[in-house]
């Protein structure tokens, strides 16, 4: 075992420009961080410094002609560009075939049956963004009691209800009915559900989100780490997206503020082990709304955090930074981007200013960590004899 602790820190959607097969999917020219410079300059001091303009070229940043990490860019091998999608391969799971969306809402044979089992109409069923649709639709719930759903440009089923009109239990309830529902054709990521409070102009999400994820075939990276006997802890929803297989210690957090202190508060706490963190607000907040100031002040965020983190980082620590996809701001459209995702590679005992290449999967990532703590997953080349 070469690192005592790797941390992981997926900064959703922050792709690095198109992959080859991006017009299949409607997203010829898409290239979040390069065209998000090319609008907006960018103030990335620490993240150049470990390698992020040695990947490629960007608008006004300068390659590192020695760089503190390695670098270089992964592709997705799955088909798809979701959370799941993006986050599975990295743990070594290849699909067949990317899981549904929904983006004219879910078929009649879907809400006719989900309306009947949960015993009340529904509101929506169409693709929005969550402040959004509760923004317009709360006050219509709260008259009718009835559940709002929508989805996402993932692939997702989303369940809306004000905590005073639906109980959480009975939210959670109903969505444990929708994934029970959302089989084969209809097998989406994810069944969200989306508790919020308030008064109509006043709405808030609260934190009792709970997500029902489609679960992970058994094999996968956190599998084999719970199999070796190394100790996972998690921030942010990724705990969600693996069903909590593997981990046994994990934060959920609101924003990226919070994914960023807990992260320095699971290096305080783990001795040894791995760190699975997952950045959200890039996509949430700022990629799916088009919000290109929004997007380039949150990667100015994280930037200033990286010292911070350097600092808790000990000689036989492991630091991966990548994403899951793109969510390119710039376009016409709220989707995500089929995008290859930056890796910059950092330890202060391991080799720097290596170029990783173009990586043909993120399982490169998963097969990495597997092979440091003795492990090995099913898809994937570890770069871990490069780095070390």
């Amino acid at each position: 075992m070469r690192f005592g602790r790797v941390v992981l820190i997926v900064l959703d959607s922050v792709g690095i420009g198109e992959m080859p097969d991006a017009a299949d999917y409607g997203d010829a020219g898409s290239d979040t961080l390069g065209n998000i410079a090319k609008r907006r300059a960018l103030h990335l001091p620490n993240l150049s410094r470990l390698g992020l303009a040695n990947i490629k070229p960007i608008a006004g940043l300068e390659p590192d002609p020695s760089p503190i990490g390695s670098y270089g860019r992964c592709a997705l091998a799955s088909p798809g560009k979701d959370t799941t999608t993006g986050h599975w391969e990295m743990a070594g799971i290849h699909l067949e075939k990317p899981f549904p969306l929904f983006p004219r809402g879910f078929p009649p044979e879907v809400m006719n049956e989900f309306e009947r089992r949960i015993g009340r109409a529904t509101l929506g069923n169409k693709a929005a963004s969550g402040t959004e649709i509760i923004k317009e639709l709360g006050q219509e719930h709260m008259r009718t009691g009835s559940p709002i759903v929508y989805t996402s440009a993932d692939s997702v089923f989303q369940v809306a209800a004000h905590e005073e009109v639906i109980p959480l239990f009975e939210l959670y309830k109903i969505c444990e009915t929708a994934r029970e529902i959302l089989q084969g054709p209809y097998e989406v990521g994810r069944v969200i559900a989306r508790p919020f409070t308030g008064s109509p102009g006043a709405f808030t999400r609260t934190a009792n989100r709970r997500d029902y994820a489609v679960p992970p075939p058994k094999g996968m990276l956190l599998d084999q780490l719970a199999a070796a006997g190394v100790e996972v802890s998690s921030v942010g929803k990724i705990f969600d997206v693996f069903l909590g297989r593997g981990i046994r210690g994990y934060e959920k957090t609101r924003n990226n503020a919070e994914g960023m202190a807990k992260t320095l508060c699971a290096l305080d706490s783990l001795d040894r082990g791995f760190i699975f963190v997952n950045l959200v607000d890039f996509d949430q907040l700022y990629g799916h709304r088009n919000d290109v100031e929004g997007y380039a002040q949150a990667l100015e965020d994280v930037d200033r955090w990286l010292p911070s983190l350097e600092a808790k980082l000990r000689e036989e620590d492991l630091a991966i930074l990548t994403a899951d996809h793109g969510c390119d701001p710039t376009t016409p459209f709220t989707d995500h981007s089929r995008e290859y995702t930056p890796l910059l590679v950092y330890s202060k005992s391991g080799r720097a200013g290596v170029n990783l290449g173009t990586r043909a999967t993120l399982s490169d990532i998963g097969q990495t960590i597997a092979e440091n703590f003795g492990a090995k997953i099913a898809r994937g080349e570890s770069f871990l004899r490069l780095v070390a």
